[in-house]
């Protein structure tokens, strides 16, 4: 299905990052840090992170997505590790100062505590996790996201899956967002900033 959805001229969802991620760019730092995008699409994220000065490694399931971020590091003139992989069967077998999941609400309750552990397990210690999606009041707006409630995030459901950690951040809110074609209009969102324990 990824495949053949990012198979357009255009980017899907834009060649801006996620509004999340700009407001939220004070965490993206020092310069060289290490970074790792999660299901990071057409590469808008993982390209405004090392455009940040970060060192990052984005993982992608579709190759015609790759192919567009790789397109998009050419064009902004910095480089990006990208890796085809399925993050539902992945490893996860290095770490790094921040990792970001934002938007990735195609898994479902069942897989997404392996795939929370799993990035868990990829933050360093003292690092940061950087999550970003939509509430269940997204389906009243269908404005982008899965047509699904049970993928969609709460605060409670959040604080619960990173308890132990320092919670920076976890807050639902509304906002217009204008991102391609795929976020475009009035959504429901919620954000996550979490420290690793040292």
């Amino acid at each position: 299905m990824w495949e053949e959805r990012f198979q357009t001229p255009d980017y899907v969802f834009g060649t801006e990052p996620a509004a999340f991620l700009k407001d939220h760019a004070d965490y993206l730092a020092p310069k060289g840090a290490t970074a790792l995008s999660v299901a990071d699409g057409e590469g808008r994220n993982s390209v405004f992170m090392a455009e940040r000065g970060l060192d990052v490694t984005a993982l992608e399931y579709a190759p015609s997505a790759i192919a567009k971020a790789r397109k998009l590091t050419e064009t902004r003139g910095v480089t990006v590790d990208f890796r085809e992989v399925d993050v539902l069967s992945h490893i996860w077998p290095e770490t790094y100062d921040i990792v970001a999941g934002i938007f990735i609400q195609f898994v479902g309750p069942d897989a997404r505590p392996a795939l929370f552990d799993g990035m868990k397990r990829s933050v360093k210690p003292s690092g940061l996790i950087l999550l970003h999606g939509y509430t269940p009041k997204q389906l009243d707006y269908g404005t982008g996201g899965p047509p699904c409630a049970e993928n969609m995030y709460t605060e409670d459901m959040l604080r619960e899956a990173f308890e132990g950690w320092d919670i920076l951040e976890c807050r639902e809110y509304e906002r217009h967002i204008e991102e391609g074609e795929g976020h475009k209009g009035q959504s429901a969102l919620i954000d996550l900033v979490a420290r690793k324990p040292a």
